[in-house]
């Protein structure tokens, strides 16, 4: 398992009964995790004292019950990145401080490799892998179809000092970008994806992860330089092993590139139990 155990903004502090106790800087949220499925050893004091608690409806979705007066936003960070918070209506507080992992990962990789490296970041959210390899020296251009994530992303970007780096955001469907940048013959070294499990296409087309993942990889694969650097496959569809992410690499870009494949879980320390968090999965080629 790959963990991402050097945060001090952010700490999974216990957990149980299928939620996580979690300080984000100074503010204290309890939230549903459905790998949880042990039980909270000492529901104490901690747990009753937080901020906000989301609590799941029987008919799908859910709501926060917020205890404690919180700000629109506040801002936590992870070396030397900056990251808006804000806990949204779908229980999420738009960063998945898990891929902090990769983070470090995708930064060692970028600073060390002795050339300029252009990067695409698809399905790229709030723009946690972005600000990290344009931190990192990369030129950057991040894919996102949701308008509000692109512009948070943005600001994520001038929060961590990085207003004047090559980073371009696109909000556009990221199936048809990736169709245009085959056409307009664009390159680049290193690509990330963190692709949902169910989605519609532009034109209704119907993308589910199972069958839709490897021919996406495939077209993904026009687009990288002769000398690609990494690519980086997340995936919190539940069910799939990291084994299919290594599959799948073997049979594209080692069978291409040669170069090196990893793949795991990724997950989060527990402070209390001393245990680790189960949160998704990630296939990693490497030149």
């Amino acid at each position: 398992m790959y963990i991402a155990e050097d945060w001090k903004d952010y700490e999974v502090i216990d957990t149980g009964n299928g939620e996580k106790l979690e300080r984000w800087g100074d503010v204290i949220l309890r939230r549903p995790d459905p790998q949880i499925i042990w039980p909270i050893a000492s529901e104490d004091a901690d747990w009753r004292n937080v901020h906000g608690h989301y609590h799941r409806s029987s008919s799908g979705g859910g709501q926060w019950d917020m205890k404690k007066q919180l700000p629109e936003r506040w801002t936590i960070g992870y070396r030397n990145l900056k990251f808006h918070i804000k806990p949204t209506n779908f229980k999420h507080t738009g960063l998945f401080p898990e891929q902090a992992a990769n983070w470090g990962w995708m930064m060692d990789k970028i600073s060390n490799a002795g050339r300029p490296i252009s990067v695409l970041n698809l399905f790229a959210y709030t723009g946690g892998a972005t600000v990290a390899a344009a931190s990192a020296g990369a030129q950057v251009v991040h894919v996102d179809a949701a308008k509000g994530m692109v512009q948070w992303a943005k600001e994520n970007a001038q929060l961590s000092g990085l207003a004047d780096r090559p980073i371009r955001f696109i909000t556009d469907d990221v199936f048809k970008f990736v169709q245009r940048e085959q056409r307009r013959g664009n390159k680049y070294d290193a690509i990330i994806m963190d692709p949902p499990s169910y989605g519609r296409g532009p034109n209704g087309e119907t993308w589910k992860l199972e069958s839709s993942l490897f021919p996406f990889l495939e077209s993904c694969m026009e687009i990288l330089s002769a000398q690609p650097l990494f690519l980086l496959i997340n995936s919190y569809t539940t069910g799939i092993s990291p084994s299919v992410l290594r599959n799948m690499l073997t049979m594209t870009m080692e069978k291409r590139y040669g170069g090196t494949i990893s793949a795991g879980e990724i997950g989060l320390p527990i402070t209390r139990s001393g245990l680790n968090l189960p949160c998704g999965i990630l296939g990693r080629w490497e030149s």
